[in-house]
């Protein structure tokens, strides 16, 4: 097709991270877009909403970006919303009883620029950090093929101690890739440290949201909706069927048509929308191989403030992070008062396979038990509300080989194209490799029809003596 001719409308299936991303490129590009969601909210499995059982508005889950993460950034200013996110430099790690060590760079040079706060760790002795140095001098060489080793192997041929896999590897990658070690592709692990550990403080700085998720993303709607599009919540597409020239597509409130379709659903129901072909059942035997991962989060609502810490990682117990939310959301309150009269605390498990069989009760009195280990004052204080929210699937397990089931953005039908962080993006299944996922395939469309674009932001470059070092 020429430019001339290009097709006008988009319709974008799924309002999460990816489609919202290709939705608000597209946009911006002079095309009109339709996003329907079957939920009430935008954000996916990055969203917020009023909780039944509390009347509070909570996240699903915790989700944290990094300096690196320069795709989601672009997002985020392209939205307007930047200046909605809070960025930390330091990151605290606790044992229980509630002995605390950071990390936070120094004026070193990347990539040591964290090494003065990792020699006063008091919580690895000598030899943990002599093996955690020796595996971290190996990855900056670049990143290590790919193997049918998982990471856990790969750090045990490296001479790890248990303590540093315990207190250092598996904190910062079970909560970056939602997987355990053993099940953890050596590529995916040295992708998270090369990138947010060695290559530039800036790039290791943790960024979290001062509102709830699903406020960031309306936005969003916003967004395409002033540039002519749609965004349909409470509507979700049940069937695509291409033809020639249009695209038609069944929706819970009737038919519908575009001249291209986007499908950017989650990987275990994106089968559920595709035509019955024989290119459809490859298609849903390639996803058929990806194995869930779940998160879990805990919310408590105490009558006190527990803590003063905004966030914090949490040592060898279940329990994983702490994030104060009512510190973090701005002008918010918390029960019985004003900011600071009380606490609300949301507890994330990544890859939370033990605790998916386990009830509410069971895992409220689990985490109770833990945090007040961290943080005495929980003995002393009251629980007001108190919830659990299980996303079971969460992620796709990042493991050794799974990126040989990851499609390109290119379905087999010239106007449906697939997105979703569960693409080929290059990146975990993150909310920058979301994002990456919708440029892509907005690239891709552009592309097909004969006016390409360019959507996907370069990663960050390296600073210091990373710079010659290149992955």
């Amino acid at each position: 097709m020429s430019p001339a001719r290009r097709p006008e409308t988009v319709i974008i299936a799924g309002g999460g991270l990816a489609g919202l991303a290709a939705g608000c490129a597209l946009a911006d590009t002079g095309y009109r877009v339709t996003i329907y969601e079957r939920r009430p909210y935008l954000g996916g499995r990055a969203s917020s909403y009023e909780h039944p059982g509390t009347g509070e508005v909570v996240d699903n889950c915790q989700h944290v970006l990094l300096g690196c993460c320069t795709n989601l950034v672009d997002f985020y200013n392209r939205l307007g919303v930047a200046d909605k996110i809070r960025w930390y430099d330091k990151l605290t790690f606790i044992e229980p009883g509630g002995r605390a060590a950071t990390i936070e760079p120094s004026w070193l040079p990347a990539p040591f620029h964290a090494t003065p706060a990792f020699l006063r760790n008091t919580l690895l002795d000598n030899a943990d950090k002599l093996g955690i140095a020796r595996a971290m001098l190996s990855l900056m060489e670049g990143l290590p093929r790919e193997s049918s080793d998982s990471f856990l192997e790969w750090l045990h041929k490296r001479g790890q101690t248990q303590r540093a896999i315990d207190r250092f590897w598996a904190p910062v990658l079970i909560s970056a890739l939602n997987e355990d070690l053993d099940r953890i592709s050596v590529r995916y692990a040295a992708l998270v440290f090369r990138e947010s550990f060695l290559k530039s403080p800036q790039a290791g700085r943790m960024g979290l949201p001062t509102v709830p998720l699903s406020e960031l993303y309306d936005s969003a709607a916003t967004y395409i909706r002033e540039r002519g599009g749609e965004v349909k919540l409470r509507s979700s597409v049940e069937g695509i069927r291409p033809e020639t020239t249009r695209v038609r597509v069944k929706t819970a409130e009737g038919d519908a048509e575009a001249d291209l379709a986007i499908v950017a659903l989650p990987f275990n129901i994106v089968s559920q929308v595709l035509p019955e072909t024989v290119s459809s059942n490859a298609l849903r035997e390639l996803v058929g191989n990806f194995q869930p991962s779940p998160i879990t989060g805990i919310h408590f609502w105490f009558d006190r403030e527990i803590c003063e810490l905004d966030h914090a990682v949490l040592l060898d117990r279940t329990i994983q992070w702490m994030f104060h939310k009512s510190r973090l959301l701005s002008g918010r309150t918390s029960p019985g008062g004003p900011l600071g009269a009380g606490s609300h605390i949301e507890l994330v498990v990544s890859s939370s396979k033990s605790l998916v069989s386990k009830s509410r009760n069971e895992i409220i009195d689990l985490a109770l038990h833990e945090l007040a280990e961290f943080f005495p004052a929980v003995k002393e204080a009251r629980v007001m509300k108190s919830t659990v929210i299980k996303e079971v699937y969460a992620t796709f397990s990042p493991s050794p080989g799974s990126d040989a089931y990851r499609p390109l953005p290119l379905s087999p039908w010239p106007r449906v194209f697939l997105s979703g962080d569960w693409t080929a993006t290059g990146w975990p299944a993150t909310m920058e490799g979301a994002v990456r996922a919708g440029y892509a395939s907005a690239e891709a469309l552009c592309l097909t029809i004969g006016n390409p674009r360019k959507f996907l932001v370069p990663d960050m470059k390296p600073a210091g003596l990373m710079r010659f070092f290149p992955a």
